[in-house]
Order: structure tokens, then C-alpha cells, then sequence
């Protein structure tokens, strides 16, 4: 479905912005366009070497900020699908600073589907996060406004056969930010910092990430919030996989975290499908016949109540799994 399509990814230098540029081009080398739209000049340029023009000559960098509606009208000019990752994403950064965490996350999000409403976009692919589900953080909070934007926006689209759905999933294993590096770096120290002795996270790969990226951009049928299933760990597991020797002092949760992460809270259940491979939250009003849904993917209802989380997950990785999972996906030369 890609090929001679013009594509758009918002923060298109994070860690799933690259790993995506490289699945696209390496699934589709007759992609028309692909561009990287993030306002990281250094990044950007770093970016660019990886990628160098002469081999990749339907690559683009474009420098703006989804901030900028006029900005980002002008890079959506010709293109086909946008895949919405710019967002500010750090838990307590964001609850310092409020305002711009909601110009970037929220208002960001606003100008994403205005300007896509006013183009020739026919799919947009925002991504989301487990904080969004029942979140106590502002980045969370940010977060599930923007779903609801890009959700409610299939309501708006009129004559445009535009369609816009969201994927939600949890920690990416080695992204910037994230516990496994961080750890990491703090093993040369000889001491992990744990926050709660009881916290878990879920986890996936970079790859499983673009992999739901890819699903939702092919089969969403307009308003679906896709989840995927994936298993949790222990935070405590992650420190013993890493250094088992190390000082583990419990510092205590950082302003704005959960014990346990979500991804669908019981209340969504009422609105939650199980299509094997993912979960679907389904739009209150859509346009579509749900009974086609239903019987195109195969999706079965789930029990009222029903809730995911990472705390009562029924797939865990062990000790030894996220060691074998840290050098295939974040450093091939880690070993105990």
C-alpha cells in the first residue's frame, strides 16, 4: 500500500521515527516520498548521515514544529499518509512544565488534523501511550485528550474520506528515555536506583511498535484506538537482568507515576474488541457498520470490566528473557 505514496512522520527523529523510516524503506524502496518532519536540527543532521540522500534520494527533513499550523500545512502539501509521534513525552518535565507539554501534546494534535482535514491525507496514524488510559500525569493526561482529538476527528471529515486512528502501547524497550538504558548507564556506578520494589511496566520492541504502526495505517477503518498484547516485567527483574551485583536502593516513584501501567481500564471495556492479535477500542459514533467490523476482523467482544494492565498481565518476561531481549533489541554487547 505504499508504494508511489507520500508519507509524513511527525518527530520523525525519535526512536520509533527511525526504526519506522527504516521498515518503510526497506518493505517499500519505491515509496514516493518519506519525510521526517521534527524541529531537532541536530538530530535531523544526524539523521541524515544515517540515511545518506545518495542512497535514500526519496528521503526529506523538513525542520518545523507541530506547534506551527502553517508550518505544518505546508509539509503536508502532497502527501498521503501521516504517522503523528511528536510529542513531549517526559513524566516530570511535564509536570513542571505544564503549558508546554499541552501546546505540543494537545494543541500539536489540533493542528495536526486540521491540517490534514485541508490536504489530501487519506490516513493519519497517531500514536498514544499507556499513560493515557486513567492517567494521573499531565503527560498522560495530554495524551488521552489528543486520542480523543484524533478520534473525534473522524466525525468532522465531511466529503474528505480522510481516516484517523490511534495506536496506544506501552514502554518501548531501549527508547530514549526509557528504564533500560538509563540502567544501563548507572551499572558502570554499581547502583540501580529501584522507585518501587513493586512496580511493573509493559514491554515492547521497537519493531512490535512500528509493526502496530504498520497495522493501524492498513486496516483501521476510521476511530479505533488499537492496543496491542504484549507481556509486563518487573522493575526489580530489569535490575537483576542488568547488574545483578549492583545496590538497589528504593528511591521512591517520581512525581506523576503509576505502580502499574493501563491500557484499557474497565470502563473502556464496554467499547473494547479482541481481534487476536490486538485489542480495539471502538469509537462511540463511527460511520461504519460495527456488524462489519465485527465480522471483517473476526472481533469478539470483551467482558464487561474487563481491564489491562501491567500489574495483572498473564505474559511476564523472566530474568533471563530481557537479557536475551536487551542484546537483540538494545545493545549487542551487553553481557553479565
Amino acid at each position: 500500500m505504499l508504494e508511489n505514496k507520500s508519507i509524513l512522520i511527525t518527530g520523525g527523529t525519535g526512536s520509533l521515527g527511525k526504526a519506522l523510516t527504516s521498515h518503510i524503506l526497506k518493505i517499500e524502496p519505491n515509496v514516493k516520498r518519506l519525510v521526517i518532519f521534527s524541529r531537532d536540527e541536530q538530530k535531523q543532521f544526524e539523521m541524515a548521515q544515517e540515511f545518506p540522500v545518495a542512497d535514500y534520494p526519496q528521503l526529506r527533513f523538513f525542520i518545523g514544529d507541530v506547534r506551527d499550523e502553517a508550518r505544518v500545512k505546508r509539509a503536508l502539501k502532497g502527501i498521503d499518509y501521516v504517522i503523528h509521534a511528536a510529542a513531549m513525552k517526559h513524566v516530570p518535565i511535564a509536570e513542571y512544565n505544564p503549558m508546554e507539554c499541552v501546546k505540543t501534546n494537545i494543541l500539536g494534535a489540533e493542528n495536526i488534523i486540521n491540517a490534514c482535514l485541508e490536504s489530501e491525507v487519506s490516513r493519519v496514524v497517531a500514536l498514544s501511550t499507556d499513560k493515557a488510559a486513567a492517567p494521573i500525569n499531565l503527560y498522560g493526561a495530554t495524551k488521552l485528550a489528543s486520542d480523543k482529538l484524533f478520534v473525534a476527528a473522524n466525525n468532522i471529515t465531511g466529503w474528505n474520506p480522510i481516516k484517523f486512528s490511534v495506536v496506544r502501547y506501552g514502554n518501548v524497550m531501549g527508547s530514549n528515555g526509557s528504564v533500560i538504558p538509563f540502567f544501563l548507564k548507572k551499572k558502570n556506578e554499581g547502583i540501580l536506583p529501584i522507585t518501587d520494589p513493586a512496580m511493573t511496566r509493559f514491554n515492547i520492541s521497537l519493531q512490535g511498535g512500528v509493526d502496530m504502526v504498520m497495522h493501524a495505517l492498513e486496516h483501521a477503518w476510521g476511530g479505533e484506538i488499537f492496543v496491542p498484547k504484549i507481556p509486563s516485567y518487573k522493575v526489580t527483574d530489569v535490575a537483576e537482568a542488568i547488574g545483578p551485583d549492583c545496590e538497589k536502593p528504593v528511591v521512591g516513584i517520581r512525581p506523576g507515576e503509576k505502580i502499574h501501567e493501563e491500557m484499557i481500564t474497565s470502563s473502556d471495556s464496554y467499547l473494547t474488541y479482541d481481534l487476536g492479535k490486538y485489542y480495539t477500542i471502538l469509537p462511540a459514533t463511527h460511520k461504519w457498520n460495527k456488524e462489519d467490523f465485527i465480522k471483517k476482523f473476526n472481533a469478539v467482544k470483551v467482558k464487561p470490566g474487563f481491564q489491562y494492565n501491567s500489574g495483572e498481565n498473564e505474559e511476564w518476561e523472566t530474568v533471563e528473557d530481557l537479557r536475551s531481549l536487551i542484546q537483540e533489541h538494545v545493545d549487542p554487547t551487553f553481557a553479565i
